[in-house]
């Protein structure tokens, strides 16, 4: 049991609860955006599911560097390498997500035939971004903010 609860203080800390509260801020451009752009605007599912990721993708960045992972990149060119690489890793799971929309929109879409087309695709967009926001976090703890300075710690 004392395992137990050393693991969730070590798992449970601010960065993660400030991702969550920032990813969930996220996830509600990408869907939110996505839908009103299908639904309301008509415009196909997979063309607002990408503007849907742009506009999230653009939101995180900004709220992850300065309030989640605390970025310690300063210099204009440490800002723009950080960036990069956010946009890379971001990039990847674009992929994932675009190409997690489509399968779960065209080739699963019979397990959704209670639903009508809008909704279906809000579900399937919804278990995507989950899967997304976890591969997010990883990739920017590792991969994006890490600065010379938190790799010495």
């Amino acid at each position: 049991m004392e395992k137990l609860k050393s693991l969730i203080k070590k798992v449970w800390n601010k960065e993660v609860i400030s991702y969550l509260i920032f990813g969930v801020l996220t996830t509600l451009v990408n869907i939110l955006s996505s839908y009103i752009l299908k639904a309301f605007l008509s415009i196909e599912e997979n063309i607002a599911s990408t503007i849907g990721i742009a506009l999230s993708i653009l939101f995180a960045y900004f709220t992850n560097r300065r309030w989640v992972f605390c970025s310690t990149a300063n210099t204009a060119k440490e800002k723009w390498i950080e960036f990069g690489k956010f946009i890379l890793g971001r990039s990847f799971t674009m992929f994932i997500e675009i190409v997690g929309v489509f399968l779960l929109t065209k080739v699963i879409y019979a397990f959704y035939g209670l639903f009508n087309d809008n909704i279906a695709f809000l579900i399937n967009k919804s278990i995507i971004t989950i899967i997304v926001i976890i591969l997010n976090f990883f990739i920017s703890k590792f991969f994006t903010f890490t600065t010379s300075s938190k790799k010495e710690i």
